[in-house]
């Protein structure tokens, strides 16, 4: 990536119009969320335990493999990448699960019950494995990394912030979808699906809203930021697929964990990152990079989650003793 590239990326001042902006993206991820619940039940996490191999691999593949072999990719092309650009890959894979996981597995024809039980572990368990993935592998990246005399900040994330911000985002509006589903099943039938379409137009409209006043920067860079977020997709899709296939798990199991695995809550991580609480804007200065590849994560893996739906729909492949 050329130098002139990398300096307007992280000169990039990305902001949601101060507290109000703020707040207004921390409700949007809190009824997204809260709708994304609507299709969970108490026995899911009891049907974890009863049917554990697809599950563990799922787990595998995105609490494990997934940020583990990002790391490896921001050191192998570290030349094209800035730290803030390998930063920022490196916080979209130690997310959860994103909100549009379920409604694609569906799409796909893969096995909903798995995505469901994955996206409600993942979400529960991210509390504690995104502040922990992002301060190691983060911290062994800058071990590692080429600065290309560029002073980073020391990557000491207040673990304190980040549990209370995900319990508040994730953890209450799951817990209240999970109630709604068990005692009020028609409603939470009702919300579920216009929850689903509403979360991809909401969270695109905050994007656009982030980077309203750099439009003219995001576009020069577009094909570059396009690149590098294709690759770390298909990089996660990869692992998904590449696992369960060499476990031999039954293709609708492989559809499921290909897509839990590329469908990453960026959200999460851009509420983390414009969180001056976590990301101090004083000592992370020219971190447009971070922003930049996590808001059009969260634009892309739609892309790419509704095309791979469609492929396999097309294909309509069977495995001979699935149904």
């Amino acid at each position: 990536m050329k130098p002139e590239v990398i300096e307007m990326l992280d000169s990039l001042d990305v902001h949601m119009g101060g507290n109000g902006g703020m707040i207004a993206l921390n409700i949007v991820l809190a009824i997204v969320m809260f709708g994304v619940a609507l299709g969970i039940k108490p026995r899911t996490f009891i049907d974890i335990i009863k049917s554990p191999r697809s599950v563990i691999i799922g787990i595998l593949c995105q609490l494990i493999l997934l940020p583990a072999l990002t790391f490896l990719l921001t050191i192998t092309f570290k030349e094209w990448l800035s730290p803030m650009i390998s930063l920022g890959m490196i916080l979209v894979a130690s997310c959860p699960g994103g909100n549009i996981s379920n409604f694609i597995t569906s799409l796909s024809r893969g096995n909903t019950e798995l995505s469901v039980s994955l996206t409600a572990f993942n979400t529960a368990a991210c509390v504690f494995t995104t502040p922990l993935n992002f301060a190691f592998w983060g911290n062994m990246y800058i071990n590692f990394a080429d600065k290309r005399d560029m002073v980073l900040p020391d990557l000491q994330i207040p673990l304190s912030d980040v549990f209370v911000t995900i319990v508040i985002l994730l953890g209450i509006p799951l817990v209240l979808g999970v109630l709604c589903a068990q005692y009020l099943p028609k409603v939470a039938k009702a919300l579920k699906k216009p929850m689903q379409y509403l979360s991809i137009i909401f969270f695109v409209a905050m994007v656009c809203i982030a980077f309203g006043g750099n439009f003219g920067v995001f576009i020069k860079c577009i094909q570059y930021i396009f690149l590098i977020v294709l690759v770390h997709n298909l990089l996660a899709l990869g692992i998904g697929f590449g696992t369960s296939t060499l476990l031999k798990m039954p293709y609708k199991d492989r559809r499921t964990i290909t897509i839990e695995t590329g469908i990453q809550n960026s959200g999460l991580g851009l509420a983390l990152l414009l969180n001056p609480n976590i990301f101090n804007p004083e000592i992370w200065t020219n971190n447009g990079g971070m922003l930049v590849i996590t808001a059009w994560w969260g634009v892309w893996h739609i892309i790419s989650g509704l095309t791979l739906a469609g492929l396999w729909r097309a294909k309509g492949r069977k495995e001979p003793n699935e149904e």
